[in-house]
């Protein structure tokens, strides 16, 4: 049973366009634009793909925290969703719906985020972006049979991009990562525990099939915001020199 917890969230054609959107990202980087960008977000451009490249691998594994009773139990399918396909794992004598978090798609982003409010001091702002985007996300996300909660791919990072602009230009970059992270993962996920039961899904991976490629473009999402927008604001006097 262990074994059928891990899975890419994606079929492989799907997944391997993130692995595209990986690679382009690498080869941007060595551009100087999004080099500073991410520097000024509060990752040097090794860290920023290192971070990246560990939630697509992060992707394929879900850490077990919860099992809910048994219900009929839909697997071995893929399912389509706004044109993503999605990947439900075979399973055999199943004793019910395991509650997982996502390596990838939760436990990353969510420790990313950390650093990140705690860098740039984003008390007021960042609970507001989150709170907006878990909004707006939850008004999004649909119930899948055998999947679980889905939202469309494009719309979080869009959702993201216009909330973190709004609530702060110079910030705009860790707010859009920040606020697109949780607030999926509170949006979509976290909202929507008590409609798992009656899904049939054989795993409820929190940050994993369904929303994680949006948080994946959403991390992207922030960098690019950073090199349109100039980052994350100039940095503290003192500082610039010391790194």
């Amino acid at each position: 049973m262990r074994c059928q917890l891990h899975y890419l969230p994606l079929t492989l054609p799907f997944f391997s366009i993130l692995v595209g959107v990986f690679l382009v990202l690498c080869l941007l980087l060595q551009v100087s634009a999004l080099r500073f960008a991410y520097l000024r977000i509060g990752l040097g451009p090794g860290t920023a793909l290192l971070v990246l490249l560990a939630s697509l691998v992060g992707s394929y594994f879900n850490l077990p925290v919860a099992q809910l009773p048994q219900r009929k139990i839909v697997s071995g399918h893929q399912i389509n969703y706004f044109g993503m396909h999605y990947v439900i794992p075979v399973v055999h004598a199943w004793p019910g719906t395991i509650i997982a978090v996502n390596v990838g798609g939760a436990v990353i982003p969510v420790l990313i985020s950390i650093y990140l409010l705690l860098r740039h001091r984003l008390w007021i702002s960042a609970p507001v972006a989150v709170a907006c985007i878990a909004a707006l996300t939850h008004i999004q996300a649909q119930p899948v049979t055998g999947l679980g909660i889905a939202v469309p791919v494009f719309l979080p990072a869009v959702t993201t991009a216009v909330v973190a602009l709004i609530l702060s230009r110079r910030q705009a970059a860790p707010l859009a990562y920040i606020g697109g992270s949780i607030g999926v993962l509170i949006g979509a996920d976290l909202l929507n525990l008590d409609k798992i039961r009656d899904l049939g899904a054989p795993i409820a991976s929190i940050g994993g099939a369904g929303t994680f490629d949006g948080i994946f473009l959403t991390g992207v999402l922030a960098v690019l915001i950073a090199a349109l927008t100039g980052g994350a604001g100039q940095p503290r006097r003192g500082q610039a020199r010391a790194r």
